[in-house]
C-alpha cells in the first residue's frame, strides 16, 4: 500500500509539474480555457438577440473571400425591402471580437441582421485567431475580404463606394488598424499589409470596446493576466518591449488626419475604456471628425465590456446612436 501511494504521489507531482511548465512555456493552455468561456458567452448573447431580429432578412452565407485560406469566409445580410428600394446598399463589414483568440462570424449573426434592417448590407467575416496565426494575419484577411466584396459588389447588392468598417473588442482593433492601412500609405508599408480598397471607398468606422495601444496596457489583476495571454498568443512572444514590428499594432502612434470619420464607444465599467478614450483624444487632436458615446463614471447600472449587444438596456441607445451616425455620414456624402 505504501508503494502504491508513493507511486501515485509521484504521478500527481509529475503531472502538476508538467502542467505548470506547459502554462509557462506556451500560451495554448490559457487560450483554450479563455476561448471556451468566451465562445459560450458569445453564443448566449447571440441567442438573446434573436428576439430583436426583424422579418425578411436575407443571407448569403459562407462565401470564400480567399480560396487559398481555409479560414477566409464571410456572411452577408440584407433586408428584402431595402434591395427593392435601392439596388445598391452601403456596406458595413463587421469584424468579430473575442480577444483575437476566440470567436467566429456566426456569433454575430443576429446583431448583423438587426443592423441590416436599417438599409445596409452587413458582412461578418471570419479570420484566423491566435495563437494558431499571428499578427498581422487578421488585417491581411480583412483587406482581402474588402477587395473581394468590392470586386463582387453586385453579388451582395453592395455600393462599393460606401464601406464602413466596424468591430467589437479585438475586432475593433483589427478594423481600426485596417482603416489606417487603407488611408495611411506609410503605415501600410510599415505593417507590410496591402490595402484591399481605395481610401475614397472607406467612409466611416464603428468601433466598440477596442484595444488601440499595446505599449502601456494595465496588466495587473485577472484582466491583466488575460491581456498578457492575448499578447503572447497574438505576437508569438511573451515580451514585445523590444519588438518594433509588434509595436506597429499600437495605431494611436501612427494616426494621421486622413483617418476616416469614426464612432467610438465603451462602457463605463469596461476595463478597456481607457483605450477608447485615448483613441478619441488622439483623433480629436488631429481634427478627425468623430462621434463618441461614453458614460459617466457613476452610471448605473455599470456597463461592462461589449455592453452594446444588450439591446434590452443600454445597447439600445448605442444602436440608435450608431445608426444616427451612419445616416449622417450618408447624408453628407449625398450632399457632396
Amino acid at each position: 500500500m505504501k508503494k502504491i501511494l508513493t507511486r501515485a504521489l509521484i504521478v500527481v507531482v509529475t503531472l502538476g509539474c508538467l502542467t505548470f511548465l506547459f502554462f509557462k512555456l506556451s500560451p495554448y493552455p490559457s487560450v483554450w480555457i479563455i476561448r471556451n468561456e468566451f465562445d459560450k458567452e458569445a453564443i448566449k448573447v447571440n441567442k438573446e438577440l434573436q428576439k430583436f431580429v426583424p422579418d425578411n432578412i436575407l443571407a448569403i452565407p459562407n462565401v470564400p473571400y480567399d480560396v487559398n485560406d481555409t479560414d477566409a469566409f464571410l456572411d452577408a445580410y440584407f433586408h428584402k425591402d431595402s434591395v427593392k428600394l435601392k439596388t445598391k446598399l452601403p456596406v458595413i463589414v463587421w469584424t468579430h471580437g473575442g480577444g483575437l483568440i476566440s470567436g467566429d462570424k456566426n456569433q454575430l449573426s443576429n446583431y448583423c441582421k438587426i443592423l441590416a434592417s436599417y438599409g445596409y448590407v452587413v458582412v461578418a467575416i471570419d479570420y484566423s485567431i491566435a495563437p494558431e496565426k499571428k499578427y498581422p494575419t487578421p488585417m491581411r484577411q480583412l483587406n482581402k475580404a474588402l477587395a473581394y466584396i468590392s470586386a463582387n459588389s453586385g453579388k451582395f447588392h453592395a455600393d462599393k463606394s460606401f464601406f464602413v468598417l466596424a468591430g467589437d473588442s479585438g475586432g475593433s482593433m483589427v478594423s481600426a488598424a485596417t482603416a489606417n492601412i487603407i488611408t495611411n500609405p506609410k503605415y501600410a508599408q510599415m505593417t507590410g499589409v496591402q490595402p484591399g480598397i481605395e481610401p475614397n471607398q472607406l467612409r466611416a468606422l464603428l468601433l466598440y470596446c477596442g484595444i488601440y495601444e499595446i505599449d502601456n496596457l494595465n496588466e495587473e489583476g485577472s484582466f491583466g493576466s488575460f491581456l498578457k495571454t492575448v499578447k503572447w498568443a497574438y505576437f508569438g512572444k511573451k515580451d514585445i518591449s523590444n519588438d518594433h514590428y509588434a509595436k506597429t499594432a499600437s495605431i494611436t502612434n501612427y494616426l494621421t488626419s486622413s483617418f476616416p470619420i469614426t464612432f467610438i464607444s465603451a462602457g463605463n465599467n469596461d476595463p478597456l475604456l481607457p483605450q477608447s478614450l485615448l483613441l478619441s483624444k488622439k483623433l480629436s487632436a488631429l481634427q478627425v471628425p468623430m462621434d463618441t458615446l461614453f458614460y459617466a463614471k457613476n452610471h448605473y447600472p455599470a456597463l461592462g465590456h461589449e455592453y452594446q449587444f444588450t439591446l434590452d438596456s443600454a445597447g439600445k441607445i448605442a444602436l440608435k446612436r450608431s445608426i444616427d451616425f451612419l445616416k449622417k455620414v450618408e447624408n453628407n456624402n449625398h450632399q457632396q
